[in-house]
């Protein structure tokens, strides 16, 4: 009689386990689906801004084209998305499709549209406050809240490689190889200080701790001649300041 008890406890147990496993799984997938759907939405309306609209200068037709980069990019993410994560990456990309977007729209004067959620590190980031020039090792960047002939390119702020970039226009994209290596040179570094030291508005640039780019084990007390290219990170210390798009 005991031996009969045993097993239709087990049994029982058995049964529990595999519904609760059943109800996760279909609780996952349910999440899965929904977050799908919701990157899907952003997607499409992207596409749909992307399509409609034509640049009438040349900032407005840069960010649209950033635009239409994050499309393409958040299209091929979509297709491959397997999990939440994943389908949560393609929202985000889309996301900064459409803040690319509502910034090409006022480069041409027209109304931006609703607001925008803020996408990841862009509160963080802060966002350009004045206009301003300086120059890094020879070459002149500049920096506007508004876009302009000499401030074309546009970035909707956020964080890249570890490190604020501001919302703002630019006049020059030198984010984009931090964006592609997922690391900074220390030219970078230098404009940045110089860019943003005491700019009402943007994030904490963190010039100070270098340890990110191994200033820290360069060995700068015993350098022996060592090969800085390697110790930085593959970058050419000689020509710190100059980006070559």
């Amino acid at each position: 009689m005991g031996t009969i008890v045993w097993v239709v406890v087990l049994v029982l147990l058995v049964a529990g386990v595999f519904y609760l496993v059943s109800q996760s799984n279909a609780r996952k997938a349910r999440e899965l689906d929904d977050a799908k759907a919701e990157a899907r939405r952003w997607v499409e309306r992207l596409g749909g801004q992307v399509m409609s609209l034509t640049g009438s200068n040349t900032a407005s037709t840069q960010a649209l084209a950033d635009a239409s980069e994050r499309f393409t990019a958040a299209g091929s993410q979509m297709e491959q998305a397997r999990t939440i994560p994943q389908a949560r990456l393609v929202t985000q990309t889309a996301m900064e499709g459409l803040h690319y977007v509502r910034a090409a729209r006022e480069a041409m004067g027209m109304d931006p549209g609703p607001a925008l959620p803020e996408i990841a590190g862009q509160k963080q980031a802060g966002a350009v406050s004045e206009d301003r020039q300086v120059t890094v090792q020879g070459h002149q960047y500049a920096a506007s809240p508004q876009s302009g002939s000499g401030t074309p390119y546009y970035y909707p702020g956020g964080m890249v490689a570890g490190r604020p970039v501001p919302r703002g226009w630019y006049s020059e994209p030198w984010w984009k190889p931090a964006l592609v290596a997922g690391a900074w040179g220390v030219g970078t570094f230098l404009l940045m200080d110089a860019m943003f030291s005491g700019m009402h508005g943007v994030g904490d640039m963190g010039m100070g701790d270098m340890g990110d780019m191994g200033m820290g084990d360069m060995g700068m007390g015993d350098m022996g001649g060592a090969d800085m290219g390697d110790a930085g990170g593959g970058f050419d210390f000689g020509d710190m300041g100059g980006f070559d798009f």
